[in-house]
């Protein structure tokens, strides 16, 4: 069984009127290699009549993002043609590669109506080799994603990418990261094996679980050694996990607001390509 070497506690980093918790990068964890990056939106009811989310247009490049949308809506537009509204139980996979432009919005009926929302964004890193790789969007909404349930249904593991047991998830990964996300109702429990030399990204959204002998409760991050391959999860009240392994990279890791690439002079190419045109022009 693997050890726990850290549990991270989410910050408060709200973002106008909406509600966030930074789980990664933190004072006590800058990433889990190749996990760079989680903000947690809400839980939080938005009014009749707001504003939505306010991610406007903004550049990418070198790495890619994966949307958990649980409650409320997003609204995806970006350069290389990507458009759709993807609703709660949905994800969103974005492969910035050698760069675009996207802006990430509430649709025009959440803005007018409102809701529940809770939206969760994770960064992965690419590797040298793909940091200038060709754009990608890929949304789905939550029929899309097959579900493995475990523990007579007391456990219900949505698979994004890679694999759960024999089940493929729907979006393909360059650099094998497999992910999911896993509900689980009080008492619900199940045990997967991860290769040691695989790092694992574990982060609680909802609820209470033990997890290696460990309690981990919502909003926390946990940081695993690589030293076994068991992981042993138990809800201790009802819970909502994202769960995925790769293997860690072990390269430079230079970020700049928007950019994560190898080198500052990488960076410095991206801000002058951005501001060249090179990753498209908008037109909202």
């Amino acid at each position: 069984m693997r050890t726990i070497k850290k549990k991270h506690k989410a910050i408060s980093a709200p973002i106008d009127d909406l509600v966030t918790y930074r789980a990664l990068p933190t004072q006590s964890v800058d990433y889990i290699d190749p996990f760079l990056f989680l903000n947690h939106h809400g839980p939080q009811v938005y009014k009749q009549n707001n504003r939505g989310l306010p991610f406007g247009p903004h550049p990418h490049r070198g790495f890619e993002t994966l949307t958990f949308i649980l409650d409320g809506d997003i609204m995806h537009q970006d350069t290389g043609g990507g458009k759709d509204v993807i609703e709660a139980g949905g994800v969103q996979w974005m492969t910035a590669g050698r760069g675009l432009i996207h802006a990430e919005v509430s649709s025009d009926k959440f803005k007018k109506e409102g809701g529940p929302m809770e939206i969760l964004q994770l960064w992965f890193n690419l590797p040298a080799k793909y940091k200038m790789t060709e754009p990608k969007y890929i949304g789905l909404q939550k029929e899309g994603i097959p579900t493995v349930t475990e523990d007579d249904g007391k456990v219900k593991v949505n698979v994004v990418s890679g694999s759960w047991r024999d089940t493929e998830g729907p979006i393909p990964s360059l650099s094998d990261i497999h992910m999911a996300s896993v509900e689980l109702q009080q008492g619900g429990s199940f045990s997967t094996v991860v290769p040691a030399e695989r790092n694992v990204f574990f982060y609680v959204v909802r609820g209470a679980v033990k997890v290696n002998g460990e309690t981990a409760e919502k909003l926390t991050l946990v940081e695993f050694a690589n030293d076994g391959d068991e992981i042993s999860v138990e809800a201790q009240e009802d819970s909502y996990i994202l769960f995925g392994h790769a293997k860690p990279f072990n390269e430079p890791v230079v970020a700049h607001g928007p950019f994560v690439m190898n080198s500052e002079e990488e960076i410095r190419e991206a801000f002058r390509d951005y501001q060249m045109g090179k990753m498209g022009s908008w037109e909202g």
